[in-house]
């Protein structure tokens, strides 16, 4: 979503500067995973996540708009797309580490360094070992869309906060990357 300064998109969305084939072909879903789209907008890519994952899996789309989660809760048919309003820095209330890959694009560039610090704490308690984390940011750079360049985070300082293995690094539209985070630190299990 194309976010003002506040974080709340205005009903503009960067979907059609992504190159979606790509993204889907990077992520290597098998049936039966556990996803989670976070700050799942219109459902478009909830609805991939449940085509690839089947029956089997599960696909949780959240988003922290009620009326988001409204429309597409009358929109879906999709039997694994499980709509929730949360919000991914607190606790959502899914199960420990239940999930095999959660995904946010166009989302982390919002969070208060606070809220950075909570997401981290609820990704990794979700995740399960190897886990992957993969979010999609505007490039930090002056582009006619997006939030100021003092809101976006470059790839290095991606790497920087979330801590975690990197996997892979990808341009995924003229004005975005990509990157997979792994989760290999499983020592919050003993906890």
């Amino acid at each position: 979503m194309i976010k003002n300064r506040c974080g709340h998109h205005k009903g503009n969305s960067t979907e059609q500067l992504l190159d979606k084939k790509f993204i889907i072909n990077k992520l290597d879903i098998i049936p039966g995973q556990i996803i989670i789209d976070v700050g799942c907008g219109n459902g478009h890519m909830a609805r991939e996540f449940s085509l690839l994952t089947g029956n089997m899996g599960k696909v949780y789309a959240l988003d922290m708009e009620p009326e988001v989660i409204e429309k597409l809760k009358n929109k879906i048919k999709a039997a694994n797309i499980i709509p929730i309003i949360t919000d991914i820095t607190k606790k959502t209330g899914i199960k420990d580490h239940s999930i095999d890959l959660i995904y946010l694009s166009a989302i982390f560039h919002i969070f208060s360094d606070e809220q950075k610090k909570s997401f981290l704490k609820e990704i990794k308690r979700l995740l399960k070992p190897n886990g992957k984390l993969v979010i999609i940011e505007i490039e930090k750079k002056e582009t006619l869309f997006g939030p100021p360049c003092n809101m976006r985070v470059s790839p290095e300082e991606m790497v920087q906060i979330i801590k975690m293995k990197l996997l892979s690094l990808s341009k995924v539209g003229d004005y975005f990357y990509m990157q997979v985070f792994e989760n290999v630190d499983c020592s919050y299990f003993s906890m």
